[in-house]
């Protein structure tokens, strides 16, 4: 279970309050924060089995160090010319049991002007600790993100965990091996990518709807759906509320060898008019239309929200997506995204007639067909409202899948090898 500790922030104080009595308030509340010293504003923590993020919220840059401690295995952090608050006091209710890497947390003054924090461990980890700068609601903030000392290997996970179709498809396999035709007879992976998370609420409705809740409960419901056919298994990018990096989501398809990837989004505007369901792929040549540069830009942006450690580099990915030469996958992503927006004009107006086309980063994996499906405005309240009922979640879910289906009886995977 995700915990908050926050704390009164300006914005907060100017957000709420009005006229004169504002000016009092601004007033009493500033006066309260040393001036030079930074004040911890809030402390969120995500847990998720991929890893742990812990996110430190502060009003100034300051100054930090940090190490690793052995027996028992613990993270050491001190925070220089920062005041010890109740932010901080209550850090040990923060933590969940269920954290897959973290035992407890701690803070208090260590010596003048510095604060010490000890996260104490489960384990060995891998701890990735760097800076962001101030970017749209969140101000300063400090990232610690714990990672198992041994990588989950995506691949591995999905072949040692059996799914309920797995068995049944690989009779069908065997028995119909020496047949020719378009009958599937492998097992087809599906990598589901529900938008945005943790750090990165995505776009948020006037009720209060946040995207990355509405993703990941339809993505959830796809998957359950596609399990349960004879011949098809689905992973999903992430299975909680934590961010995972844009190149990230791509990595995991291609170690999963995936055969389609298909991102989950809720769409939104600046005009609450905007409505309808829409499809997009990949464009390397410029977007389809304004609407969808404006909207690759926005879900491209999603990094710089949910935070990103530029520290770390993927060669392998940056070769990835220098390379161009992805003419069939396009062709295959264009198909698969009208076979998609087909079904989902049967349960919602369609924002435009056609698969557009924009840069979105999550779309770059050269070898994989790959599309996003914006289910509906979550700006439009009438759209809202619907994008928070399970009913349609589950009919956006069915509508997905039938695309997919339709997709792969015109186009039938090719053969790979039986681990796959």
């Amino acid at each position: 279970m995700l915990k908050f500790a926050e704390a009164v922030t300006r914005r907060d104080v100017l957000r709420l309050a009005t006229g004169s009595a504002a000016l009092a308030i601004c007033r009493a509340v500033f006066a309260a924060v040393p001036s030079g010293e930074a004040s911890v504003v809030a402390v969120r923590i995500w847990p998720a089995a991929d890893y742990t993020r812990i996110t430190i919220e502060h009003s100034e840059a300051l100054n930090f160090t940090h190490q690793s401690v052995k027996d028992p295995a613990r993270l050491v952090l001190d925070l220089e010319g920062v005041e010890f608050n109740s932010v901080l006091a209550n850090l040990p209710d923060k933590i969940s049991s269920s954290d897959p890497y973290i035992k407890l947390i701690r803070a208090g003054r260590n010596r003048p002007g510095v604060v010490r924090l000890v996260i104490e461990l489960k384990g060995d980890v891998k701890p990735q600790v760097f800076t962001l700068k101030p970017f749209g609601e969140y101000r300063h903030r400090l990232v610690l993100d714990l990672y198992p000392s041994q990588p989950i290997d995506p691949l591995m996970a999905l072949l040692e965990k059996p799914q309920a179709g797995d068995e049944k498809a690989a009779r069908e396999e065997r028995k119909t091996s020496d047949k020719s035709g378009s009958d599937i007879v492998r097992m087809i992976t599906i990598v589901l990518d529900p938008g945005h998370g943790g750090e990165d609420p995505g776009a948020v409705g006037s009720g209060g709807s946040q995207e990355k809740d509405v993703t990941l409960s339809i993505a959830r419901r796809l998957k359950t759906l596609i399990d349960g056919e004879k011949n098809m298994r689905t992973v999903l990018t992430r299975d909680a509320d934590y961010f995972i990096p844009l190149h990230e989501r791509v990595n995991k398809a291609r170690r999963l060898q995936a055969d389609l990837f298909v991102s989950v989004h809720a769409d939104a505007f600046v005009k609450s008019t905007a409505r309808g369901s829409s499809v997009f792929v990949l464009s390397e040549h410029g977007a389809s239309s304004s609407a969808a540069r404006w909207l690759a830009r926005r879900e491209n942006s999603a990094d710089l929200v949910g935070g990103v450690n530029v520290a770390v580099r993927d060669p392998d990915l940056a070769r990835t997506l220098l390379d161009l030469s992805q003419t069939a996958t396009q062709n295959d992503s264009l198909k698969l995204g009208k076979a998609v927006l087909g079904e989902l004009s049967g349960i919602n107006a369609l924002h435009k007639g056609r698969v557009e086309q924009a840069g979105f980063a999550v779309l770059k994996a050269p070898d994989i067909p790959s599309i996003l499906v914006e289910t509906a405005f979550i700006s439009n309240p009438e759209e809202e409202r619907r994008l928070n009922d399970e009913a349609y979640q589950d009919k956006m879910a069915q509508a997905i899948l039938k695309g997919i289906k339709r997709y792969f009886a015109r186009n039938p995977p090719l053969a790979k090898s039986r681990l796959t």
